[in-house]
């Protein structure tokens, strides 16, 4: 996994009230969160109030979490009680964002899960942590330990295979349904039938802590930073070519700029946003950009989970795009033909394109193959892969013609963007 050190920094809003989902004082047991919050009493209609604060999800494909708890809401019945699960796998190697607040504030994360609970009617609540992650989930497991009598329900902390698509939302239902996690095409969504048929709600645990705020304060209180489209703050992921790698706590709409200014920024070749799956943008478009949909759209990105490597300068970009290229081919189900045969010709294409491609044949092979497999397969790892892959190629295009050229110096640069050692295991 990632080895981003676990610095929390909190940028100043103009009013100074962000959420602060990582504290920067006092300790994460529940006496320490109590005092710093109080108690939890959520209002007469939870998922109302979650729809007028705008909240979106955090764990990377930002849908209006109020239309999600709905939807779980009218596919439940007194025969059909929900699940709520709260994904804390952050298969992104990029990302640490997840681990940091399940260690440092795991019970507000605890608090959206039982809120969201209590809103839903649900009887059964999982907190889903991945292997590798053993800091968060002693965190969670004491947490919970620590609130047995108080909450209505009891919640279970589970791990889950350190893999990539484990943390999309149909594979990590198969998982808790069979122990195979394996993406699922939809419909069914699991709002309708998920973890043993019936109707759940998958949130990321960023998103269920933001829930446990809002839940307390109400949507008047969140909006009170960030854009009108986008209120409130988000965990960002910052590492490469930084002075202070870590996790930060932002407003949203702030200068993208900005942010990397504060984190000791260096020279760079591009930024990559939005983990893996995102887009890579230039170092000119990264210092104008906001940090919010309407702005990163203009430019093919999203904010997707929140992370944002700074690409060094003196490294090879196209050869960090293969790499990764040849990772995620790696990382894929295995069940589908897209990712079967698509992903791994993109990758050996990106090998061909970074040894020179004098003809141009290895670039058509990648567009060929990227428009092959876009659109197709259980998942989204297609599409990913081919954005990852499509923005790197136009942001990067002058940097195409030096292998053409020759050989490029850049590829004796230690490798930036990092590739777990894949785990099989299905335990």
């Amino acid at each position: 996994m990632t080895t981003v050190a676990p610095t929390p920094v909190t940028m100043a809003s103009p009013t100074g009230d962000l959420p602060r989902l990582l504290p920067r004082t006092g300790g994460s047991s529940l006496v320490d969160h109590l005092d710093r919050w109080g108690d939890l009493v959520a209002p007469a209609d939870l998922v109302a109030e979650v729809g007028r604060a705008g909240l979106r999800g955090r764990g990377g494909a930002g849908f209006p979490t109020a239309v999600k708890m709905a939807a779980v809401r009218q596919a439940a019945s007194g025969r059909r009680r929900p699940v709520v699960v709260a994904n804390g796998t952050e298969g992104e190697p990029i990302s640490s964002k997840d681990r940091v607040l399940m260690e440092r504030n795991p019970h507000l994360v605890l608090d959206g899960v039982v809120a969201s609970a209590r809103a839903l009617g649900a009887d059964r609540a999982v907190v889903c942590v991945s292997q590798g992650s053993l800091g968060a989930l002693a965190s969670m497991r004491e947490a919970v330990v620590s609130r047995r009598g108080s909450d209505p329900l009891l919640v279970e902390v589970v791990l889950t295979p350190d893999r990539y698509l484990t943390g999309e939302e149909t594979a990590l239902v198969n998982w808790l349904n069979s122990g195979r996690p394996l993406p699922t095409l939809s419909p069914p969504r699991p709002a309708e039938r998920g973890v043993g048929h019936r109707p759940t709600l998958v949130d990321n645990v960023e998103t269920m802590a933001n829930v446990g705020l809002i839940a307390r304060f109400g949507g008047s209180w969140w909006r009170r930073i960030g854009s009108t489209e986008d209120p409130g703050s988000m965990l960002l992921t910052l590492s490469g070519a930084v002075e202070r790698p870590g996790v930060y706590e932002v407003e949203l709409g702030a200068g993208l700029g900005r942010v990397l200014s504060s984190a000791g920024v260096g020279p760079i070749a591009g930024v990559l946003i939005g983990g893996y799956f995102g887009s890579w943008l230039s170092p000119e478009t990264a210092r104008q950009v906001s940090l919010d949909r309407a702005s990163l759209s203009g430019f093919g990105a999203s904010l997707g989970c929140g992370a944002v490597v700074a690409l060094p300068a003196a490294c090879c970009p196209l050869a960090e795009t293969a790499r990764v290229t040849h990772w995620l081919a790696g990382q894929s189900a295995g069940q589908c033909g897209p990712c079967v045969n698509g992903l791994p010709s993109i990758a050996a294409g990106l090998d061909a394109m970074v040894e020179g491609d004098p003809t141009g044949h290895a670039r058509s092979m990648v567009e060929r193959w990227s428009g092959m497999v876009r659109g197709r397969g259980a998942c989204k790892m297609p599409d990913g892969t081919v954005r990852f892959v499509g923005s790197a190629l136009e942001v990067f295009a002058d940097h195409v013609g030096v292998h053409r050229a020759g050989r490029c110096p850049g590829l004796d640069h230690p490798a930036v963007l990092p590739t777990p050692r894949e785990d099989r295991r299905r335990s």
